[in-house]
């Protein structure tokens, strides 16, 4: 009878914390093939069969649809260089240069990921459409109140994401650093 007992209880344990890990991986992600330049993340083996079971679940979880390897790659920030939260409330500023693509769009997701609600239905930036510096640099501010040049708005909601998707670029597994692939500098200028 002492041997049964043990035997549920153990099984009951494992169930518990195989659960629980798996939610949290799903939930948080796991570091298994991220690529982290500055303050952006990609899984450039997302879309491809390469791609590991965490990464899968997640997907299916959130029911994202992802980029296959050969259209280009994503890269998400929730954090400026310094490691600050993304928030609403504050003015950021991302400026520089994205690695060589032929197209790149990058867009305001909500913690939910969402598109932003507001009044202009601006959600996101191209590289068409982004107004650029003789060099070739931009800066895209990212405010609750209207800015001058690019300006995307945040509703003032208190934490974002933003996306930033590559189509047609070299970017991918065997990128490595910030030499390989330049990405924009994020930073909090101030907080209302």
């Amino acid at each position: 009878m002492r041997l049964i007992f043990s035997t549920l209880l153990a099984l009951c344990i494992a169930a518990v914390v195989g659960v629980g890990t798996t939610w949290m991986t799903t939930t948080r992600g796991t570091e298994i093939g991220t690529l982290t330049i500055g303050a952006w993340t990609a899984r450039p083996r997302i879309g491809t069969s390469d791609i590991d079971p965490y990464s899968r679940a997640t997907i299916t979880r959130n029911g994202e649809l992802p980029i296959g390897t050969g259209d280009g790659i994503a890269f998400t920030a929730r954090t400026d260089d310094r490691h600050r939260r993304l928030d609403g409330r504050c003015d950021v500023v991302v400026s520089g240069v994205t690695p060589a693509a032929r197209f790149w769009t990058l867009t305001l997701y909500d913690s939910k990921g969402r598109l932003v609600a507001n009044s202009l239905q601006r959600y996101g930036f191209t590289s068409e459409e982004v107004v650029r510096a003789a060099d070739g640099t931009f800066e895209i501010h990212i405010a609750s109140r209207a800015r001058a040049g690019n300006w995307l708005p945040t509703g003032g909601i208190e934490r974002y994401a933003l996306m930033l998707r590559l189509y047609d670029t070299p970017v991918g597994v065997a990128t490595r650093s910030k030499r390989d692939a330049p990405m924009p500098a994020i930073a909090t200028v101030g907080c209302s």
